[in-house]
């Protein structure tokens, strides 16, 4: 399969997830060993101090580096297998974006990481993760699929 059908495929993935459900207006875009999801900030992602709750950035943070991975595995479905973020400032509206990217490719394990921006373009909290291939087919799962 050719390069940009896997993307595409990969972006039905993501909106095919039950866990997006819970989250209104992601977009996501996937290219080669990059990947950028934007989200539209609401009040229901805020924890009692009003910002957007930790949960979100790990989220976005981890599937913006997840889907850079995935973009050049077009073989078995890959999992995050450690990922670790830092906040760096609240969240209260706007649109936030995360930008991830591969920075190590090995046999079955790599390496991304992903930056989260806000609608200004300063950064919010960035991470790196670790992400190693399973042995399930990638064209098993029905979202990819579909």
């Amino acid at each position: 399969m050719d390069a940009t059908t896997h993307y595409r495929k990969l972006e039905q993935l993501y909106h095919s997830a039950n866990i997006q459900q819970f989250i209104d207006g992601s977009q996501i875009k996937v290219e080669h060993q990059a990947a950028e999801i934007t989200l539209p900030v609401q009040p229901k992602y805020h924890h009692g101090a009003n910002a957007m709750h930790g949960a979100l950035y790990f989220k976005l943070l981890d599937d913006a580096a997840y889907f850079a991975v995935a973009s050049i595995v077009q073989d078995v479905f890959i999992v995050t297998s450690s990922f670790q973020i830092n906040l760096v400032r609240p969240v209260t509206g706007g649109t936030i974006k995360a930008v991830g990217k591969v920075r190590t490719i090995g046999k079955n394990l790599f390496v991304a990481e992903a930056t989260l921006f806000n609608d200004k373009g300063r950064e919010v909290a960035f991470g790196t993760g670790q992400f190693m291939k399973t042995t399930q087919p990638l064209h098993s799962l029905q979202g990819y699929r579909s």
